[in-house]
């Protein structure tokens, strides 16, 4: 009897440990929604990201660093005007916009910062849910482009940390460390109809 239970708690250990992983959260950034629209002769943009900070990213922006990430867009179709912005900006993506999430411990709050937009939050799980998340960004002006090929147009898109926005010291550290090259996978997109 008495191994028959010892079997029993080592298989309900088993299961729960299994169980607890399962629910563990990833550190990284994804995707939740990434879309692409053509309004008064201009592509838009409209994201959503799920970012959650690994430990060291957290302890730095404790400490005061600013992590600074950048929502980039990249035009894959039609491949002629895809290959002129390519050309055009040295392979630069088509459109960025910066995003600067820092740490204030006199108010104990978390900024985020679009440009000259900034926003103050209470916990950082708020902050972070905000992070990449943008509606009706005009990323590219088609108005010269045909009918046709401003409605086939295609792209790409993702969020990531710019790790040479960091302090010099802190570039250094970054370096072939993983916890410090966050970024969410490209993500297709095209104009929705």
């Amino acid at each position: 009897m008495t191994a028959f239970i010892t079997r029993c708690l080592k298989s309900l250990s088993l299961l729960l440990l299994v169980a607890g992983m399962g629910l563990a959260r990833a550190d990284g950034v994804e995707v939740r929604r990434a879309e692409l629209e053509l309004a008064e002769h201009r592509l838009q943009l409209s994201t959503r990201f799920q970012t959650t900070l690994p430990p060291v990213l957290q302890d730095a922006l404790q400490q005061g660093v600013p992590l600074t990430f950048e929502l980039q867009f990249e035009l894959t179709r039609p491949r002629g005007y895809a290959y002129y912005y390519d050309l055009k900006s040295w392979f630069e993506p088509t459109a960025r916009l910066e995003f600067k999430l820092s740490y204030y411990r006199f108010t104990n709050r978390y900024r985020l910062t679009i440009g000259s937009l900034s926003k103050y939050y209470a916990t950082l799980d708020e902050a972070l849910s905000a992070l990449g998340n943008i509606a009706g960004w005009a990323v590219l002006d088609v108005a010269d482009w045909s009918e046709a090929d401003a409605r086939r147009a295609q792209g790409r898109v993702r969020l990531a940390l710019d790790t040479g926005a960091l302090p010099r010291p802190f570039q250094l550290g970054a370096l072939g460390d993983r916890d410090w090259t966050l970024s969410s996978p490209w993500t297709d997109v095209k104009v929705r109809s």
